[in-house]
């Protein structure tokens, strides 16, 4: 009894013992938040605009699922028409996610413009399609690095000659890499990536690579520097990253930004290519 008393005496010494500290997290105002990342494979007549919006919350909670207004992609080189209109306005399938389905050469033939109203705000991004290249080989292999239990898988493919590639690797699992051909112009490049506890025997991962131009690749760079790899292209940054979109309320011109209140996020349209591999 008195070994039991001792205890409680001790226990609760220990915490009066402890102080309270109220640690400061980043504030900010919450944001339009906006993942419009278009994979396109040409092999496909048609291909989907899908495009998911939240509004940025605290510091450790999830982004909420935004409602908005109108979300429409114009093709400003098409000819506008009762009968063949040059835009498409996404519907939305669920809390969020706004998608439709469009003949493949909308979104690759022209300059696309994706126009958002939420808020009584409108946000306006411009971008292209940019191509890509397939991937020649994906194979597993035995390399390790610093903890000698990674799961390492080796990616060839071929850089096209006569054009400047930027490009986006997605790795499965919310891993992301990019990589320009400054150093592999035209030639085939083989590199590896090594996956940690995610990637277990049996299970089948996917690997796409997308073409991106250099402000996307830039971005995304900074994203991936940011979270230290951890995260998505289009989840909230540890710092503000600005992408694409921007505000263009009240200013009276399209070029002109308003820059108190933009959004996060990105537009891009890109040609995707993938392969999958069962691990061993």
């Amino acid at each position: 009894m008195k070994h039991n008393l001792l205890y409680i005496v001790i226990f609760s010494f220990l915490l009066s013992c402890e102080d309270v500290i109220e640690v400061e997290t980043p504030t900010e105002a919450s944001r339009l938040s906006v993942d419009a990342l278009i994979r396109i494979d040409e092999k496909n007549i048609f291909s989907q605009a899908k495009i998911k919006v939240s509004e940025t919350s605290s510091f450790f909670d999830e982004n909420i699922p935004a409602e908005v207004k109108e979300i429409k992609i114009t093709n400003k080189d098409l000819q506008n028409t009762a009968s063949n209109p040059n835009f498409i306005i996404l519907t939305q399938s669920e809390p969020g996610v706004y998608d439709i389905f469009k003949d493949t050469s909308f979104f690759t033939e022209g300059r696309l413009e994706l126009s958002i109203k939420h808020n009584n705000q409108t946000y306006i991004a411009n971008t292209s399609y940019v191509p890509s290249v397939p991937i020649t080989k994906l194979e597993q292999g035995d390399g390790t690095l610093f903890e000698g239990n990674e799961t390492e898988i080796v990616i060839t493919f071929v850089d096209e000659a006569n054009r400047q590639d930027y490009y986006l690797f997605d790795f499965d699992f919310n891993k992301y890499l990019v990589s320009e051909d400054e150093f592999y112009p035209g030639q085939t490049f083989k590199f590896s990536y090594f996956y940690d506890d995610e990637a277990k025997s049996g299970m089948q991962v996917n690997v796409s690579i997308l073409g991106v131009d250099q402000d996307f690749y830039n971005y995304i760079d900074l994203l991936i520097i940011q979270s230290g790899g951890t995260q998505g292209p289009f989840q909230t940054p540890i710092a503000t990253v600005k992408g694409n979109i921007i505000n263009i309320t009240n200013t009276g011109l399209d070029s002109t930004e308003n820059t108190n209140n933009f959004a996060l996020g990105y537009f891009a349209i890109c040609q995707t290519y993938s392969a999958t591999i069962t691990l061993e």
